[in-house]
Order: C-alpha cells, then sequence, then structure tokens
C-alpha cells in the first residue's frame, strides 16, 4: 500500500487511536470532573499536545531517510507543531492574565502562583532530562568525552528548561534531537510568567516589590524586550482574556455557526507555509477566541475522552520526542527504522501512541498531579521561613 509521508490519513489514523486509547483509560479510570469556566481549553490541550507529536513523527521520517532534521514538506504537519505551539502560547497568556483580571477584586497569592508554576512543570521536565542524560551516556558508551567543568556548565544549561541554551552533551551532535527539541518553549513560558508583575502594574495592581524587583532583573537579563513573533502568541491570549469577560460575547460563541467558523479558521490557516505570519496569527487568534470563550467544536471539546488528553497534554508533550528517539535509534534500530516505507513508518507510529498516551496517563496519575497538589502545603512553608527569617532580621 502506497502512503503518502505527509499525508491526511496517517494523521487521521493515530489521532483516533489516541481518542480511542484516552477513551478506553477513561472508561477504566474515570473522566477528569469538569471545573471551572474554561472546560473547552483543557479540552483542546491534550489535541494540541499530540499535533505536536505527530508533527515530529513526520520530522523523524525525513530525517531518518536524509539525515536532516528540518520541518516536514508540509504545510498541514508544520501547523501541527508551530501552530499548536501557538495555540499553548495564547492558552499560557489567557489564564495567567485572566488571574491578573481577577486580581483587581481579589488579591493574588504571588508566592503561590509561582510555586504553583514550579511544581506544576519542574517534576515531569526534571525526569525528561534526566533520561536524557541517561541516553547521552549510552551514545557515548559512558566515557567522558568532554572536560568536567564543560560538561557541568552544559548540563546546568539543560535543568535550567533550557534558558542558558540546550548546548551538546559530552560531545553528542545535536543531542536536542533526543527530546526533538521541545523545550524551546519552556524558556518562553518561563519569560511570561516572570513579566506578570509587571503587566499587573500596567492594569492597575500593586504586587510586592520583591516579585517587581524578580521581574525587571530576570526580564532585563534575559533580554525579553527584544523583539520576537513568539511573544505575539502570548497577547492573543491576553486579547482572548479581555474578549471572554462579556457574558454576551460568551452566549454567542456557542453558537454552532461559530463552530464552523472556528473550524474553517483552522482550515484556513493551512494555506501558509507557517503559523509566524501574521495572517494565520490572526486565524488562530479568532479560533482560540471561541473555544476559551466556550465554544467546544460540536462537544467534541469537553467529551471525556478530550478531558482525559488534556490532562495529559504536558506530559504528551515532554515524553512524546524522546519517545520517538528511543523507539528508533533501540527499539527497531536506525538500519531498520531506515528501511520502513512510509506505510511501514505510521503504522510503527500508530503502535506507539497507545504506549504514549498510557505511559503519559501514569505519570501524570502518579507524578504531576501529587506534586500539583503539594502547591499550597510548599506556599505556607516557604512563606513561614521567610516569616521566621524577617523576625530574625
Amino acid at each position: 500500500m502506497i502512503v503518502d509521508p505527509v499525508g491526511l490519513m496517517p494523521a487521521i489514523v493515530a489521532l483516533i487511536v489516541a481518542v480511542a486509547t484516552s477513551l478506553a483509560l477513561t472508561r477504566i479510570f474515570g473522566a477528569p470532573p469538569i471545573q471551572g469556566r474554561f472546560v473547552c481549553i483543557d479540552g483542546l490541550r491534550g489535541y494540541l499536545a499530540f499535533f505536536v507529536f505527530l508533527a515530529h513523527s513526520s520530522v523523524w521520517y525525513f530525517y531518518l531517510h536524509t539525515g536532516k532534521w528540518v520541518i516536514p514538506p508540509s504545510f498541514l504537519y508544520t501547523h501541527f507543531g508551530q501552530s499548536s505551539v501557538a495555540l499553548f502560547f495564547m492558552i499560557t497568556g489567557f489564564l495567567f492574565f485572566g488571574k491578573l483580571l481577577n486580581g483587581r477584586t481579589r488579591p493574588i497569592d504571588w508566592l503561590q502562583l509561582f510555586v504553583s508554576r514550579l511544581l506544576r512543570l519542574t517534576p515531569l521536565y526534571f525526569i525528561v532530562i534526566i533520561l536524557l542524560f541517561f541516553v547521552v551516556v549510552i551514545l557515548s558508551n559512558g566515557v567522558l568525552i568532554e572536560t568536567s567543568p564543560k560538561l557541568l556548565r552544559n548540563i546546568v544549561a539543560w535543568l535550567s528548561f533550557t534558558i542558558f541554551g540546550a548546548p551538546d552533551l559530552n560531545g553528542i551532535k545535536n543531542t536536542w534531537i533526543i527530546v526533538a527539541g521541545v523545550t524551546w518553549s519552556l524558556p518562553y513560558e518561563w519569560k511570561f510568567y516572570f513579566s506578570l508583575p509587571l503587566i499587573a502594574i500596567i492594569i492597575g495592581l500593586r504586587p510586592p516589590i520583591i516579585y517587581i524587583g524578580l521581574s525587571v532583573i530576570f526580564l532585563w537579563y534575559f533580554e525579553v524586550w527584544l523583539v520576537n513573533f513568539h511573544y505575539l502568541s502570548f497577547l492573543s491570549g491576553i486579547f482572548a482574556a479581555l474578549i471572554v469577560r462579556s457574558e454576551v460575547f460568551c452566549r454567542l460563541a456557542k453558537n454552532r455557526f461559530l463552530s464552523l467558523v472556528a473550524i474553517g479558521c483552522l482550515a484556513a490557516v493551512l494555506f501558509f507555509p507557517t503559523a509566524y505570519e501574521l495572517a494565520p496569527l490572526v486565524l488562530l487568534t479568532v479560533f482560540f477566541v471561541l473555544v476559551a470563550a466556550g465554544n467546544s467544536l460540536f462537544g467534541v471539546l469537553i467529551g471525556s475522552a478530550s478531558r482525559t488528553l488534556g490532562e495529559l497534554a504536558y506530559g504528551i508533550y515532554l515524553l512524546q520526542g524522546i519517545s520517538l528517539f528511543l523507539l528508533f535509534n533501540f527499539v527497531l534500530g536506525l538500519p531498520a527504522a531506515r528501511a520502513l516505507s512510509a506505510a511501514q513508518h505510521w503504522m510503527v507510529i500508530c503502535g506507539l501512541t497507545p504506549i504514549l498516551i498510557t505511559v503519559c496517563f501514569f505519570v501524570f496519575r502518579y507524578i504531576e498531579h501529587p506534586f500539583m497538589q503539594q502547591t499550597p502545603t510548599l506556599t505556607a512553608w516557604l512563606r513561614s521561613r521567610w516569616s521566621r527569617a524577617q523576625a530574625a532580621m
């Protein structure tokens, strides 16, 4: 059977497998509760992470055959990666600017906000980086190739969410391919979080001076003021947070006709070679505003399978890159992987899909979620330590 390596059909089949796996897990362990006003965003997250997985699966096909890690020769698979990350940035901008807007009526616990981000992002990230270190050890046959100081500096760079870069480790060229380079988006997330105190001032809030100082130092050091197109995605999320304050708009946004408009915007994006242009960004913004306002795309985003995938989004996003690397390098082996036809390649990807979803499910259940629940405890402990330190001065 002849299969286009960047055709629509492989993506549809893989997506069906992912949803079926999520549905099976939901029936066995139960569905996540419907919480808060923005359940549609929760449902969207999982699909975005899975689309990134599809994008990298396509990249791997061509990488195996050409030795070049490049954007897929397909607008569809390019947007699976680029547009999905842009929408992730919009979600971040939307949710956290919304917290600032709510801060006009009730105080913001800034310490808890940053602790929650630390406990949400750090545990799984460190697990992925430890896995990356093990792969580097295997690839370098356990031999120290670089000098110890250089290796230590590079390890610290990776542990810093690659805010200080994603250098090669121990002489392994293009180390970032082990995780499919997904860590590149995390520094943008942290830069946005640290910008929140300054954004709060702009909308009339008064954060504690210590957080303003940390914000200024962090953003100055990492040159956040430099123009970067990705920041516009956060602004789109901020725009959406303002729009959904209108109850009238939210009622209108749930109209079935506007579901077609939202889907049409996504389809129109595919006419552009990249998401990093103004026109596709506007189309993605319209789509996101409608979803943020409660449009469930004919109920798809609020289904139990979608909500389960949404819980697993961070895990899918971080683990899909290293799962592909392990599959092609150690499970199949590079010679066998290179010999796969397009149809065989996508059959392998469909076989990996339920494994990835299931692993992410248990990672969320036993690692991510327990750490998230410790946010109040760690916040209280840090606050008590700070109070004692102040009293001792």
